[in-house]
């Protein structure tokens, strides 16, 4: 198997995730750990389950997924975060390129997950599709996003990032593309597949300090872009004001969010 690098969802975003993908890993993967346990749970993976996580970054997911016995298998844009899913996960195979063009074999997995992954896609329907392909008859797939934006107090950080980022080429997927009731189960019918069931899961992202949390946003993409749209000391600044309105009594940065997730059927 090799890499591919068409021209799409790799091209846009290997550039903005590669940057500060330490950080990213360190500090703010981690916030999704409530949401990467239900998918574990959901989708009964275990001994033997062979899985493939779609945009798997940095690979918490797919070292949850080994820890119970899976035989994983991950795919991302950035070179810089599948480098540390090396490192988590030695016996994982991990491969560079567009989720459209998956270098997998037909009815090579018995899961495909897409943790905030598919809705970034150049064109997320053949995404879906490819991820359809390489999964066996009976497999299922998982595909998670952020629940509406009064759900999620992390949307006042995305807002204020927003104002300092250029602008979104037209018809660009933003956080909230998939957020309403029913999208998420839309996008996958249309792509062909059979929804089954979804739920709700609460991520709380915790800091304990004013910096950390202020590192863990710039660790994003959306971040880089800002930072070479407006400037470093500009997204700092409003890093500060926007997390000011999040610090608990003990002083720690507190955020509760909402996350969706739909599983499928070919």
């Amino acid at each position: 198997m090799t890499a591919r690098h068409a021209e799409g969802t790799a091209t846009a975003q290997r550039e903005l995730w590669g940057r500060r993908a330490r950080d990213w890993a360190a500090m703010q993967e981690g916030q999704a750990r409530p949401l990467f346990e239900a998918g574990l749970e959901a989708l009964r993976i275990g001994p033997g389950s062979r899985v493939l996580d779609v945009g798997c970054g940095s690979g918490m997911f797919c070292r949850m997924a080994t820890d119970v016995g899976a035989v994983v298998s991950g795919y991302d844009a950035t070179p810089e975060l599948l480098e540390i899913a090396r490192e988590r996960t030695p016996a994982g195979d991990f491969y560079e390129g567009d989720i459209e063009r998956l270098p997998w074999l037909d009815d090579s997995f018995d899961v495909v997950t897409g943790f905030d992954a598919f809705q970034y896609a150049a064109r997320p329907v053949e995404a879906l599709r490819e991820a359809a392909r390489v999964l066996e008859p009976d497999g299922r797939l998982l595909i998670a996003g952020w629940g509406r934006p009064e759900q999620c107090e992390a949307g006042a950080v995305i807002a204020a990032l927003a104002r300092l980022m250029p602008p979104s080429p037209p018809g660009a997927a933003g956080p909230w593309a998939l957020s309403e009731p029913g999208a998420l189960e839309e996008l996958v019918s249309v792509a062909g597949l059979t929804p089954e069931r979804g739920d709700d899961v609460v991520c709380t992202w915790r800091y304990s300090t004013l910096d950390g949390a202020i590192r863990a946003q710039l660790s994003s993409g959306p971040a880089v872009a800002a930072v070479g749209e407006s400037g470093e000391p500009a997204v700092r600044r409003a890093m500060e004001w926007t997390l000011e309105d999040f610090r608990d009594e003990g002083g720690e940065y507190v955020l509760e969010n909402v996350f969706r997730y739909v599983i499928a059927r070919p």
